[in-house]
């Protein structure tokens, strides 16, 4: 009987595994996601790799910067923005699959101060003057022109008759966690973010929602990037399904049913 010696099985066994490492490693998806999704999707991210094996890499920005991004070639497999029009970019740049877009998520747009502002239990509605609240202080919120945070925070003071008075007072960021930032340190007095945002940011306080009509609905798209790994299929239907809590934990609205 012809018996292998111990070297050459040991070089036989590791010539069979040689392509698996390199296997392994394929097994990785990248998700572009809008900065206020940071932290639910962190943990959705860890759970899933959990359940799988497979590692998602993640980077957070400016639905209007990711959308940018993905045009110029960047590679990813999730596109996840804030607002509807960036995903319509995306989709007009064909960047995007069409077919596995689902508007999964909404949310709240609210004032926030510093947390120890005497500022609170503000009331929003006609006529409000964010301009004089503001005092000498500055704005804080979203690029009224690219983020999507910036965009509703803008239509809402329009619909309110507050944005002339108010506009010399806003300091624009590139993200909507910049400009949560921009509060939570006392450079900006007030600021206008998402609620999600705010709840996970221990140096402001919410002094008021804007009211739901007062701007367009707050919608969270998502879908796979047309060059999209073939393990992009079931995280999505993971976002919607087991990561329904986690989206819930951080006050998100779960727009669309989990999968079967």
């Amino acid at each position: 009987m012809f018996r292998l010696s111990r070297r050459s099985f040991v070089f036989a066994l590791l010539l069979a595994c040689a392509g698996q490492p390199a296997l392994a490693q394929d097994k990785t998806i990248t998700v572009f996601a809008a900065a206020s999704l940071k932290n639910a999707i962190d943990d959705i991210n860890v759970a899933y790799t959990a359940r799988t094996g497979v590692k998602v890499n993640a980077s957070y920005a400016a639905s209007s910067a990711l959308a940018r991004q993905l045009e110029q070639g960047a590679p990813a497999d999730v596109f996840a923005s804030a607002d509807l029009e960036w995903m319509d970019y995306a989709i007009q740049k064909k960047t995007i699959a069409e077919s596995t877009r689902m508007n999964l998520l909404g949310n709240k747009i609210v004032l926030i101060a510093p947390k120890d502002s005497t500022v609170a239990n503000v009331t929003i509605g006609q006529g409000f003057d964010l301009a004089k609240l503001a005092g000498d202080g500055r704005v804080a919120t979203g690029d009224v022109q690219s983020v999507p945070v910036g965009k509703y925070a803008k239509a809402a003071l329009e619909k309110l008759g507050s944005w002339p008075a108010a506009a010399p007072k806003f300091a624009m960021a590139d993200s909507v966690r910049a400009a949560l930032t921009l509060v939570a340190r006392k450079e900006a007095a007030l600021g206008i973010v998402y609620e999600t945002d705010a709840k996970v940011e221990p140096g402001v306080k919410i002094v008021a929602t804007f009211p739901a009509d007062s701007h367009p609905p707050i919608i969270y798209p998502f879908a796979a990037t047309a060059t999209a790994k073939p393990e992009t299929t079931a995280y999505l239907a993971f976002l919607r399904s087991d990561g329904r809590a986690v989206f819930e934990k951080y006050g998100f609205t779960v727009l669309v049913k989990p999968t079967s």
